[in-house]
């Protein structure tokens, strides 16, 4: 599962460091990370399917979106006899502590 989450993650993480270092065109005097060249990518990206390259973000935020929530619905799977413990032990020690009385209060100085 670690291998998984490793090999899902990284992926997102290599993608989103790149898009938004060259979105802020910080270089590093690296030609990927420009901003001539993020508009590149996305121009080439466009031409191949065929949508205008401005498009084409939102799109792949969605796929993440969507993906994730596969890796966690898999997860969840996977763990839900420890997430069901965790949530009776929590039910049952969520008792309302008494308050103190109006009348019952120490004066403090």
């Amino acid at each position: 599962m670690k291998w998984f989450l490793i090999l899902w993650a990284g992926p997102i993480a290599l993608l989103g460091s790149w898009y938004s270092l060259s979105y802020y065109d910080m270089s590093f005097g690296i030609f990927m990370l420009t901003r001539q060249a993020h508009d590149l990518v996305f121009q080439i990206y466009g031409n191949v399917l065929g949508i205008p390259p401005e498009t084409i973000p939102p799109l792949v935020m969605r796929a993440i979106a969507v993906d994730s929530l596969i890796v966690f619905a898999l997860i969840g799977f996977r763990k839900r006899k420890a997430i069901a413990a965790w949530w009776c032990g929590r039910q049952s020690s969520t008792e309302v502590p008494s308050l103190p009385r109006a009348d019952s209060l120490s004066s403090a100085p």
